[in-house]
């Protein structure tokens, strides 16, 4: 078996890093959690843990961009609406990540902090997936409005954001009935109060 080089090993250490930092947070908060323990349970000095990233900015945004690509995943798996509540139940089960996420979402309106990038590339995608399965219930007859799907999309990912937010406020705030209460207004007939069939999407 070929020796992995530098590299490799860099890479491979990095990940260790990111998903033990994941882990820590989901589970105690970032902001309440040392990267001293990160790096503790990564068998490294912070000077060491730092060594990997570019910045504690660059570590707390590389950390958010593994829970993104975590949901994706699990979402390319399933397209239904209950993929999305279960991550939303996620959060709700990791509030040092809800967190994390609100905190670089304000911070990524610098153009110079490394947030920025990933919340640029962020959008446009979800965007994207979102307007798609919007469509699909449009034209399955799920779904009456008149506003285009793209349009749609921006309004769910704002009330999907938004609402994480008010969370992190008052947690006994319901983080999916927001989501639930937008798809059963679009879902409903304007004409008739009814969802096809002539019944309430629910």
């Amino acid at each position: 078996m070929a020796k992995r080089g530098p590299y490799e090993k860099g890479e491979a250490k990095r990940t260790e890093i990111l998903h033990a930092a994941l882990e820590i947070f989901a589970a105690e908060g970032y902001r309440g959690t040392s990267l001293r323990k990160v790096a503790a349970k990564c068998s490294l000095s912070l000077p060491g843990l730092m060594h990997y990233f570019s910045s504690k900015e660059d570590l707390l945004t590389q950390v958010l961009r593994m829970r993104d690509e975590t949901a994706r995943a699990r979402q390319n798996e399933r397209s239904d609406p209950e993929s999305y509540r279960e991550i939303i139940r996620e959060g709700a089960r990791t509030p040092g990540l809800v967190e994390l996420f609100v905190s670089m979402a304000a911070a990524a309106g610098d153009p110079e902090h490394p947030a920025h990038a990933h919340f640029a590339e962020r959008y446009p995608v979800l965007r994207e997936r979102v307007a798609t399965y919007v469509q699909q219930r449009m034209d399955e007859g799920r779904m009456t409005t008149r506003i285009p799907a793209d349009r749609l999309a921006v309004l769910l990912l704002a009330v999907a954001d938004g609402v994480q937010l008010q969370w992190l406020i008052d947690r006994s705030t319901n983080m999916e009935q927001p989501i639930d209460d937008v798809m059963r207004l679009l879902a409903l007939d304007p004409e008739t109060g009814e969802g096809p069939g002539g019944r309430t999407e629910g």
